[in-house]
Parts: C-alpha cells; sequence; structure tokens
C-alpha cells in the first residue's frame, strides 16, 4: 500500500515543531521509513522525544535528535577572555597568527593551546596551530587538505647515485609524479583504503571514490613536491636502523587531494550552519563528537588520512621500481589532522595540529625546511608545553602574493644554482625566499624534538607555476 504522505501539522502535535525538525521526519519517511506507514514512523518519533540522549548518534535520528536539543548551549558559544597559551620562538610569529589562537582559546570546549616556530596566519587556526578540544572537532582545525604529511624513503645507496644517475633521476620524477588538479595516471595504483565500506555508508562520499581512485598517487599544487636528496646522519642511529653516513633519499610531501577538500567543506558548512561564533570566527566552527555530522566527519576525517598515507606509499612505490632499489627505512606522519590523546590530568581531548609535526616520546617525523635550506628527521621528546608537537617545516615569511611580487623566476633559479638543486615546475610563490630559516625554527624547538639527522634536497618537482 502506498503511504499517505505526512503533514507538518501532525508533526506539530506530537512535538516536532520547527520547519528544519519537520523537514528532516518527511526526508526519513522517504527514505528509510519508505516501506513503512506513517503510524509507525509517529511511534518511533516519539520514542526518540521521549529519549533524545539514547537516540542522539543513531544514524537514522541522530540529526533530529540535534535539531530538538542541541548538544551544546548557543550563548556560551565564545567567552570574553582567552584561556592561556604558549608560543615557541615568538618574536617570529606575526600578531595576526596570534590572534587567530587568542580567538580559539575563547571557544568553550578549548582545553589547551600552542603556536609552533613556524606559525604563520591561516584560516581559523593559524598554520602552525596546536588545539586541545573536550570532545569536539573543528573542520578548518585540520584545515582543507586533510592528512597532509611527509614521507622519507632512504636508501642504502650512497649520495653519489644522485650524480652518477641525475638526468635518469630528473626522467623517473617526471614520469612517476603528477601535480596539480588535472593531472593522473593513465593507470592509477591499487590500495586498500580504496574499497573502505565508508565510501558506501556515508552519503556525500559516494561521489568522491572515483575521484579517489582517479587522483592515487599524485600530489598537490603549492608547497606540495617530491624530491631526491641526501641523508646525512652523524652518528649510527638506532632508531633508523642506520650508521653513520649519507644516504640517498626521497622525500615527498602531499595530502589527500580532491577527497580531503571536499570532506573539509562538507563538514566546515555543517558546523557552521550549527555555530552562534561571531561572522570573523566561523572559520572555528566544531562538530561536537557525540553528534551524528560529528562522527561522520570524525571517520571521514580518517579515511581521508588514510587515502594520503596510500597516495605516498604508491609514489615511492612507482619511483622504487624505476630505480630498482628498495628503502632501507620509511619515515612518515600527518601535520594536517586531528587525534584523540590524554593530557597531563588524565582526560581525553582532540588534538588538532593544522601545519604541526606529532612530537610524543620517540615519535619519528620529518620536518622539511626549504628548496636551499635542509630539513630533519626527527625524534618526539613528549613536550607537554607544546602538548607533544613541533614545527610542520620552516614557515613562510611572505605570503605567496608577496614572494610572487619580491623576486624573478630567473632570481629564483640563480639561487637554487648555487646550492646546487634543480627544479622541475615549480613557482615564485615557493621560492626559497619565502621561507623562514629552518635552523632559527629548529632553535626554538629543542626541547620539543631529537635531530636525528638531515636531508638536503638536490632535485626538486613540483606544480608548474
Amino acid at each position: 500500500m502506498k503511504q499517505i504522505k505526512l503533514k507538518g501539522n501532525q508533526l506539530r502535535k506530537i512535538g516536532i515543531k520547527t520547519p528544519k525538525a519537520v523537514s528532516l521526519v518527511l526526508h526519513i519517511s522517504k527514505t528509510a521509513y519508505k516501506h513503512k506507514t506513517n503510524k509507525e514512523l509517529i511511534q518511533k518519533v516519539r520514542a526518540v522525544i521521549e529519549d533524545l540522549e539514547a537516540y542522539r548518534t543513531d544514524e537514522v535520528f541522530g540529526k533530529l535528535v540535534e535539531e530538538i536539543k542541541p548538544s551544546r548551549e548557543p550563548e556560551s558559544d565564545f567567552a570574553e577572555k582567552s584561556k592561556p597559551f604558549r608560543v615557541f620562538g615568538e618574536e617570529n610569529i606575526s600578531e595576526p597568527a596570534k590572534h587567530q589562537m587568542y580567538s580559539a582559546m575563547k571557544l568553550p570546549i578549548t582545553v589547551d593551546g600552542a603556536i609552533m616556530p613556524d606559525a604563520h596566519y591561516g584560516y581559523g587556526l593559524p598554520i602552525g596551530g596546536v588545539l586541545a578540544t573536550n570532545n569536539a572537532v573543528i573542520p578548518y582545525g585540520v584545515g582543507m587538505d586533510i592528512g597532509c604529511r611527509m614521507c622519507l624513503s632512504i636508501y642504502r645507496d650512497g649520495p653519489e647515485m644522485i650524480y652518477q644517475r641525475r638526468d635518469e633521476l630528473k626522467s623517473i620524477l617526471q614520469t612517476h609524479t603528477r601535480f596539480g588538479l588535472k593531472e593522473r595516471f593513465d593507470r592509477p595504483g591499487e590500495a586498500e583504503v580504496l574499497e573502505d565500506p565508508l565510501f558506501g555508508e556515508i552519503k556525500m562520499l559516494k561521489r568522491l571514490q572515483m575521484t579517489a581512485y582517479q587522483q592515487l598517487g599524485s600530489s598537490g599544487g603549492g608547497n606540495h613536491f617530491v624530491e631526491f636528496g641526501v641523508v646525512t646522519l652523524k652518528t649510527d642511529s638506532v632508531e633508523l636502523g642506520l650508521k653513520a653516513g649519507e644516504y640517498t633519499a626521497l622525500l615527498s610531501h602531499s595530502g589527500s587531494r580532491g577527497l580531503g577538500a571536499n570532506i573539509a567543506m562538507h563538514y566546515t558548512k555543517l558546523a557552521k550552519s550549527q555555530s552562534h561564533l561571531p561572522k570573523n570566527v566561523q572559520h572555528l566552527a566544531w562538530l561536537d563528537l557525540n553528534s551524528q555530522d560529528g562522527q561522520e566527519y570524525w571517520m571521514a576525517m580518517n579515511l581521508a588520512g588514510d587515502y594520503a598515507s596510500a597516495c605516498h606509499h604508491d609514489i615511492h612505490r612507482r619511483i622504487s621500481k624505476a630505480l630498482k632499489i628498495q628503502a632501507k627505512n620509511v619515515v612518515e606522519n600527518h601535520h594536517n589532522f586531528a587525534w584523540k590523546e590524554l593530557m597531563p590530568d588524565g582526560r581525553e581531548a582532540i588534538v588538532h595540529r593544522k601545519g604541526a609535526t606529532p612530537a610524543g616520546k620517540d615519535i619519528l617525523g620529518v620536518i622539511p625546511g626549504s628548496m636551499t635550506k635542509n630539513g630533519y628527521i626527527v625524534k618526539g621528546l613528549g613536550n607537554q608545553e607544546s602538548i607533544n608537537s613541533a614545527s610542520h617545516g620552516a614557515g613562510r615569511i611572505m605570503s605567496r602574493r608577496a614572494a610572487k611580487q619580491s623576486t624573478t623566476r630567473s632570481a629564483m633559479m640563480k639561487e637554487l644554482k648555487e646550492f646546487g638543486v634543480e627544479l622541475i615546475g615549480g613557482g615564485l610563490d615557493e621560492s626559497p625566499m619565502a621561507y623562514k630559516d629552518i635552523d632559527e625554527v629548529m632553535a626554538h624547538q629543542k626541547d620539543l624534538v631529537q635531530v636525528l639527522g638531515s636531508f638536503t634536497p638536490k632535485i626538486v618537482r613540483m606544480a608548474h607555476d
């Protein structure tokens, strides 16, 4: 029997009063309850109203519960006073970046915060900002490029391979890497993450599965790169399983491509629609992890992180296969992500690292410099003052626009030549002069990480300007 269309007044009689709540129930009647009677649906809605908390995370009725009884109080969305936070390398951090963290520390969900020495102005949180929150996630606190990360493969071969096979290595980078929105492989690789059931379970992910497949192993624009260089270890490293010396290495920097960007935009929009924040800090809008939207974002974020990792592994697999050698050791880490971690008082918090490297006790990571400056392989010291975090790079000293206006292509290429670096692609916005001095940044985080070795770029592949 065909179901008779529900009327809004029928729903208002049982306590469904707002237009959005009515719309949600009507949507449920056409989807999850399309094969059931109106009577059955009304009975179920009454049961939900009588015990809202029991249905707050329900797949079908969770959004309705959130509309009837939000899990937070609107009037408490922004405090007058900011909680204290720590700044590492404060003399090199701009006032706008510090002001962004100052605003984030006013949120009622905020537990703790810190700014890393490479920090600069961003959206929502500053790039280089670390924010711990109570059972809530800020999509823009993670960022647009979810799971943006570093991956370093260290080979047994010494640096002479770079000089002896230079033309071959340049050709390998051009053949086995793809950059930007449109470039992709004719035959994408395979990755277990592409078969994740979440692509079928979360509605907004369904349309992204094919894009994720097509973009596997590719990198974005801007500061994303794949480069050959030299790893130098001054002492034997138990952590890396390598003796002191120099090694050829491959370093990549990129994230979750269109998959992560679309997840970020979708859930940021949802967070903003539920926010009662002032307009100038709307990018700090959050999702309660007890809500359906919050749980969906958390699962989608982790999926994007796994996908970003798979992209790096595909890049390194392709290049190692072309080189006909296997890596002796691989070091990798996210730096645009959120983690569930324990705070010093034993409470669990959601730690957002927007452009910050995890630096928990004995955790390995890679902090890149610029095209003409060393990057570093580091081991975390587990410093609670920085919320177990460190910088994710040198950090910009100029905006992209300023960098383009302050130098020329010929000047940049001359600078690279002086340091023995060859660049394939790349724009003026990634000029080495646009970045802070990585050694100054590292000097401000001696208590946060231990340096195990350095990485010196030699052949760099980036997106074209």
